[in-house]
């Protein structure tokens, strides 16, 4: 023996580098998915094997939009029902929004005065002709909104940015005198600028940050069946030229201020010119929110494009987003992957629209529209409400929606349904900071998107919406590793280190 180990050295020697160059080539990563065949941000080490391979080239020097953040809406129907059920589903579902093991939100909005998820009508200047808002109170908020707010808060390890909007203002401001429709009387525009700031230091006060304002939610209307107040583009752009901007400033208050926030249609372009295009107020505004209920299929590229190319550096924030004008399905994840899913404009679209809302499945909404958002420009994707019942609200007009996480307070039971597992893929692995970066994708039927986080790991987004698995094979950097992703399904792939 001891005269041959001599004459083995070398050969071991030979295995070990030639190995070791192997494992330099290999990418390192981490592989979750979530999808139709039961996974739910699962972790995955091993694959079966397939015959087709789909190439999905990094391209790291490639760089686009940073991030802002991505989460859900701390609204009245979501904090009220937070206080139906025990302390231990609060904390379950608080914890997996906010916590570390859970989505990890990092950009919420919620609403000023009542939306239509609101137990009821409400505002925080209730008494008419009051120009100077001595009356102004958020009281109604402090049983519910703000405890959510303070609770996710104390959970969250980062911290998260919120934008608050308003529906509309008080009726006694407006032309029609009603909470739904009609504009801002012009002699209020002051008073109205007033209340966004009176707003600030009444969060303020309860160590609660604002970091961006919408100025109206929806400003084309909802044809009056809820809150709502109306604006052209160019009344938008006066008020916040002289009055919303130069008030804040007054008061000392620095915050975003987004214009626009409705569909990314036709209609963004004509915002996005008016807004971007006055010499004053592009300074003024700090981006543009929009929303997805001209299509929720359809995510608009063009659109979107045009007007991250009109302002570029600014923002392009999607603020709201839901499956709605459904009864939620209760402990039924199969319905959230089904293709007779309906959304909201099935029944009621004209003709010419009626292919912007096809049957379609409800996960694959929402991977294929951040995604496809992401790609075109958008640094930021804000759901609807977090929490709802099983009838999908509470909402004192009667325009049920579909949340994430579901609950039924009589019972004192939580679903957190697929949706949620959606929306995880893209705030727990893609955080503030990152930046969206180049890819090539060799297949059609798949969607990708990358983003490089601040700590130099490389968040990775695949969504394949076939029946049949696929396999994947990952380079960067001369570097590449073999996995396979289930049919129906999304994936995050983490790189740690390069």
């Amino acid at each position: 023996m001891k005269t041959i180990l001599p004459k083995l050295i070398p050969v071991f020697l030979t295995i070990f580098l030639i190995s070791s160059c192997m494992n330099s080539k290999k990418l390192e990563v981490e592989v979750f998915e979530t999808s139709a065949n039961g996974n739910k941000l699962t972790q995955l080490s091993e694959f079966p094997e397939t015959d087709s391979i789909v190439k999905i080239s990094i391209l790291p020097d490639e760089e686009f939009q940073t991030i802002t953040g991505f989460g859900g809406s701390f609204t009245e129907a979501s904090a009220y029902l937070l206080n139906q059920v025990s302390q231990e589903n609060r904390d379950k579902i608080l914890e997996a929004y906010f916590g570390e093991s859970g989505a990890r939100y990092s950009l919420t909005r919620t609403h000023m005065n009542s939306s239509d998820f609101s137990l009821g009508n409400y505002s925080y200047a209730p008494v008419e002709g009051d120009f100077e808002l001595e009356h102004f109170s958020i009281e109604e908020d402090l049983d519910d909104i703000i405890p959510m707010i303070k609770d996710a808060q104390a959970i969250s390890k980062d911290g998260f940015k919120i934008i608050s909007s308003p529906w509309t203002a008080p009726p006694w401001m407006k032309d029609n005198n009603d909470w739904r429709g009609g504009k801002l009387l012009p002699e209020y525009y002051e008073t109205w600028a007033l209340f966004f700031s009176k707003y600030l230091d009444a969060y303020g006060a309860e160590e609660i940050d604002i970091w961006g304002f919408t100025v109206e939610n929806e400003p084309l209307g909802n044809d009056s069946n809820w809150e709502s107040m109306h604006y052209s583009p160019e009344e938008m752009t006066e008020f916040v030229k002289n009055h919303l901007w130069p008030k804040l400033q007054e008061n000392g208050h620095q915050v975003k201020i987004l214009g626009f926030d409705q569909n990314r249609d036709e209609q963004l372009k004509i915002w996005v010119d008016v807004m971007f295009g006055d010499e004053k107020a592009r300074d003024y505004f700090d981006g543009t929110a929009v929303h997805w209920y001209a299509s929720t299929v359809e995510y608009f590229p063009e659109a979107l494009q045009y007007a991250y190319n009109k302002a570029p550096g600014k923002h392009l924030i999607n603020t709201e987003a839901c499956i709605d004008a459904q009864v939620p399905r209760w402990n039924d994840d199969a319905w959230y992957w089904s293709k007779d899913a309906t959304d909201w404009g099935w029944d009621w679209a004209p003709e010419e629209q009626k292919h912007l809302h096809p049957k379609y499945v409800p996960v694959f909404r929402y991977a294929r529209d951040i995604i496809g958002c992401l790609n075109n420009g958008v640094d930021g994707w804000v759901d609807w409400n977090m929490v709802l019942d099983r009838q999908g609200g509470p909402n004192w007009a009667k325009n049920w929606c579909v949340a994430p996480v579901i609950v039924d307070p009589e019972q004192d039971e939580v679903y957190i349904t697929p949706l949620y597992y959606a929306l995880a893929h893209f705030s727990r692995y893609i955080r503030p900071g990152a930046v969206r970066i180049g890819f090539d994708n060799s297949a059609d039927n798949l969607m990708v998107t990358a983003a490089r986080n601040t700590d130099g790991s490389i968040a990775v987004i695949v969504f394949n919406p076939e029946e049949e698995t696929k396999g994947i094979q990952l380079n960067l950097n001369e570097k590449s590793v073999e996995f396979v992703i289930s049919g129906k399904a999304i994936q995050s792939i983490l790189i740690k280190t390069l």
